[in-house]
């Protein structure tokens, strides 16, 4: 029986971390150029960095709105679910988690910079 739940925990273990690295279905992966395009057309989308506001006062991508990941679920109503979205975070990852709790509330224009703020070559603005 011991072994069986060490079976078990390992298995939930892979699934878990496996869940965290699969792409977001319908979440656009961008370049630091497609997202500076992006911000050429302000009017067409939505900036969010979901880092937390100690991170983004640090340094931000000009444009963006801060909604920490761990507030975006309460602060829902401030994203209209029919426009474009562009997220970003540190590295990536958050702005998955934010794009998969978006598309659950029926976001549906998701994208992504792909390398987070540390692939920005752009300036920061604190």
């Amino acid at each position: 029986m011991l072994e069986y739940m060490q079976y078990l925990f390992a298995a939930f273990v892979f699934w878990f971390v496996v869940s965290k690295l699969l792409p977001v279905r319908g979440l656009t992966a961008l370049t630091p150029q497609d997202v500076q395009d992006r911000l050429n057309q302000k009017n067409q989308h939505i900036f969010v960095d979901v880092r937390e506001v100690h991170e983004y006062k640090q340094g931000h991508i000009k444009g963006f709105q801060n909604i920490p990941l761990s507030q975006l679920k309460a602060r829902l109503d401030e994203l209209p679910k029919d426009k474009s979205i562009v997220l970003t975070c540190q590295s990536g990852m958050r702005s998955r988690q934010a794009a998969k709790l978006l598309k659950k509330q029926g976001c549906s224009q998701l994208a992504h910079l792909k390398t987070g703020v540390i692939g920005w070559s752009g300036p920061l603005s604190k």
